[in-house]
């Protein structure tokens, strides 16, 4: 009976290990497939305001980057040499405080390229690349009329494949551009967001959860809806 009852104590307590390795391969498994974080939620280490003239304050609050409101653009840059130039899903959340036009405008790197995806532009509802052969977002074939409301979070996706850039606002896929053959850039007053970098224009916005992963090898072959 006795031998009984520590066999049972010592499977009860294999069973409790095995389901600790579970649950923390589990929490491995989410983390790999949410990416690595780009922010840590306390300061700007690996980021820095953009320089532009009349630029609005950057702080660090309550786990959110805010970029208050400037003359005209302001936004943050980040400074590592560690993001990726192709095959990466970028991902962040984003919400306009108070403005009338972009809140979340993200340059990013296409390979050798840049290009940026325009979030609440040209007073406030468009969404688009700038700039596909030398079209910016509002006059190009990827533009997109959306409504964003203040104060409302919005969760953005940004993925570059070899010959793809596709993007979603929360569920919606709002890009899917073929880029074989095609000419990106960026419009010259997000310069100083290369490589990477967010910026709004007379919009004071809140970002927070920017995080960057690798595409697995389905991913660079097919687009996901």
């Amino acid at each position: 009976m006795l031998r009984v009852l520590v066999g049972g104590l010592a499977l009860a307590g294999l069973l409790a290990e095995v389901g600790k390795a579970q649950a923390g391969l589990r929490e491995l498994l989410a983390r790999s497939t949410r990416g690595r974080p780009l922010f840590n939620g306390k300061n700007l280490d690996g980021w820095k305001a953009c320089e532009y003239f009349g630029e609005g304050v950057i702080q660090v609050k309550d786990g959110m980057i805010v970029i208050n409101r400037g003359k005209i653009m302001s936004g943050v840059v980040y400074t590592r040499k560690d993001f990726p130039t192709m095959n990466y899903e970028l991902s962040l959340e984003a919400r306009k405080v108070e403005g009338d036009d972009f809140f979340c405008t993200t340059t990013f790197p296409v390979g050798k390229s840049f290009c940026s995806l325009v979030v609440g532009g040209w007073g406030g509802g468009v969404v688009g690349l700038s700039n596909v052969d030398f079209q910016d977002a509002s006059t190009n074939e990827t533009r997109k009329d959306m409504t964003f409301k203040a104060g409302q979070w919005y969760r953005i996706r940004i993925r570059v494949s070899q010959k793809r850039i596709e993007a979603w606002i929360d569920r919606e896929k709002v890009i899917d551009l073929d880029t074989t053959e095609r000419d990106l850039s960026i419009r010259v007053e997000c310069n100083a967001c290369k490589p990477l970098g967010i910026a709004t224009w007379k919009t004071s916005a809140n970002l927070r959860d920017l995080r960057v992963r690798p595409l697995t090898e389905a991913e660079k072959k097919q687009p996901r809806s």
